[in-house]
């Protein structure tokens, strides 16, 4: 292992320092005006320790996020829209991500220009051609059309990482399955598909994130008030002047639960993954 100069570690470590404490203020200043019960409105001076604590401002939160629903309706509607959405990534990139990977076909290369052109083109830009579909298909107010939505935004993101994760997988090990006896899905199923699961899960979580976070757009494709979602209720307390800090500090603080739980539970999942062998397995 080389060794690194005196000089050198301290700036190293000064420089963790301060990215740390810019990731980290930011946050416990936050929580504190999520606790802190005597902020009526926007809080005015920085502090890290609550002035006067109390937890009903959560309970507030908890009870009434919105103007017509709780904490946990609006989290369902959220995990529903993002769930579903990183499901119907992770079952319609892996195939396509894998046919790219292994097969030459016709119109392979544009295939691929075209997901590479999806991945590029922003958001907005499919406001309009989604908008004037979904409205043809009566799925524009639902729950499965915003889902439909989220997808689309998602899909050739995960299309590339997973087409990489397939590509670097190497090919004895699939010829060594087909040679006793197993057929082309059976392969993908068996060989390919686990020893790629680190990069898919990457793939499904950014989609997870992407549906669970956005919410400028989900306000073109959401007219009743049943089906807003965390992101959007947060974005609707921002909106409103009289609304206190406090309750969007707290919400912001339970909207970022089920994530940070997602996040540990695929850490785990991939260094389980990363463990194995594949040439041994």
């Amino acid at each position: 292992m080389r060794k690194i100069g005196l000089l050198r570690q301290l700036l190293s470590q000064f420089i963790l320092v301060l990215a740390g404490l810019f990731t980290l203020v930011p946050l416990l200043n936050m929580f504190r005006i999520a606790f802190d019960s005597s902020i009526k409105g926007a809080p005015t001076s920085f502090r890290l320790i609550p002035e006067t604590f109390s937890l009903a401002t959560f309970v507030n939160v908890w009870e009434a996020a919105s103007q017509t629903l709780s904490y946990p309706e609006l989290l369902r509607n959220s995990l529903v829209v993002s769930l579903s959405a990183a499901a119907l990534s992770f079952a319609f990139g892996a195939g396509m991500a894998y046919a790219f990977a292994r097969y030459r076909f016709r119109g392979d290369r544009a295939g691929l220009f075209s997901v590479l052109l999806g991945a590029f083109l922003p958001p907005v830009a499919l406001m309009t051609p989604l908008y004037i579909l979904l409205e043809v298909m009566h799925l524009r107010t639902s729950l499965f059309g915003l889902i439909l939505v989220y997808t689309a935004f998602s899909l050739p993101f995960c299309i590339w990482n997973m087409r990489s994760s397939f590509q670097a997988i190497s090919n004895e090990i699939e010829e060594a399955a087909f040679i006793d006896g197993g057929n082309a899905f059976t392969v993908f199923r068996r060989i390919s598909l686990p020893l790629a699961l680190p990069s898919i899960a990457v793939a499904a979580l950014v989609a997870f994130l992407t549906a669970y976070s956005e919410f400028a757009i989900g306000w073109l494709f959401v007219e009743k008030s049943s089906n807003v979602t965390l992101a959007m209720a947060i974005w609707g307390i921002q909106s409103m002047g009289d609304q206190p800090w406090t309750q969007l500090a707290a919400l912001s603080i339970l909207m970022s639960l089920p994530v940070i739980i997602i996040f540990i539970f695929l850490q785990k999942l991939l260094l389980e993954r990363l463990s194995f062998g594949s040439l041994k397995d």
